[in-house]
């Protein structure tokens, strides 16, 4: 099974070039989308999710037409969007067996089988006859991937699904997307770098709309050894080592700054060679060091 991307582009009326011929091929498994604010990641997740339209382009999903068989993508479709609004005063076993009657399972039995099912697998049975609004982020977040696993999906979409969560639940949604991940494509839209690397053996980079770099997250790192340098400097150097120095990123450490710097041989006296991670490929890439 493969999702096909072929130059996908949308512009919205304000002129914002949301999407500026994106290309991909995604096959099963989690494939991470990783870019900042306003990259176009939500763009192509709701355009893929079938809610808005491209201006051009085309995407296809085992030989069906995404853009034009929106019923059949539907059917195949599960979507935790960005923003998942829930019934506060509706327990989680409730809805989700609302949810589960509008995917088509009719079937009393067979829906209460389901709903008790994916409750369980998303660590939430205990709490099933709770108020949803009585639910922590992670545990809200827990049961949009509950209602996004009806029907089997074959393609799933989660967008920036660990915004907002604390170390111990994104643990755990980790866990459960990986446990989900297998059989399936799992398109995991975000902006923080450790959900890509903890989870994707795929990953593309995204910024003002255009894939920028895409492939193995490993080998793609493994292909700066040797070109990424750290220092410790002043704050009072901050400049000059900007205005000296492809900086990669700067982060304080023991009230001091680190820099990482990209260059293909030392850059200065002091500069130590440092192990590449997949944040030095995410900032060298937007800030168009790598091309």
């Amino acid at each position: 099974m493969e999702l096909q991307i072929e130059g996908l582009s949308k512009r919205y009326s304000n002129g914002t070039q949301a999407l500026n011929n994106v290309s991909l091929s995604i096959g099963q498994g989690m494939f991470g989308l990783l870019g900042p604010n306003g990259a176009g990641k939500s763009t192509l997740m709701r355009t893929l999710a079938t809610l808005q339209d491209a201006d051009s382009g085309n995407v296809s999903l085992d030989g069906v037409d995404v853009l034009k068989e929106r019923d059949a993508v539907r059917r195949m479709l599960g979507y935790l969007p960005q923003e998942f609004g829930l019934y506060p005063k509706v327990s989680a076993e409730d809805l989700l067996s609302h949810f589960a009657a509008l995917k088509g399972i009719g079937d009393a039995s067979e829906r209460r089988a389901t709903v008790s099912a994916l409750l369980k697998q998303t660590n939430l049975y205990d709490h099933r006859r709770k108020a949803l609004g009585s639910f922590s982020g992670g545990m809200k977040q827990r049961f949009g991937i509950a209602q996004a696993l009806l029907g089997n999906p074959r393609l799933i979409i989660v967008d920036e699904p660990t915004a907002g969560l604390d170390p111990e639940e994104r643990v755990r949604f980790h866990n459960l997307l990986s446990a989900i991940g297998e059989d399936v494509i799992v398109i995991l839209s975000t902006h923080i770098v450790s959900d890509v690397s903890d989870l994707c053996r795929s990953m593309a980079i995204i910024h003002q709309g255009r894939v920028l770099v895409t492939g193995d997250p490993t080998a793609l790192v493994n292909g700066l050894n040797g070109r990424v340098w750290k220092k410790t400097i002043p704050q009072s150097d901050v400049t000059a080592c900007n205005q000296k120095h492809q900086v990669i990123s700067m982060r304080l450490y023991a009230g001091r700054t680190l820099v990482h710097v990209l260059n293909e041989g030392q850059p200065a006296e002091g500069f130590e060679a440092a192990a590449p991670d997949l944040e030095d490929l995410y900032f060298a890439t937007i800030k168009g060091f790598l091309q």
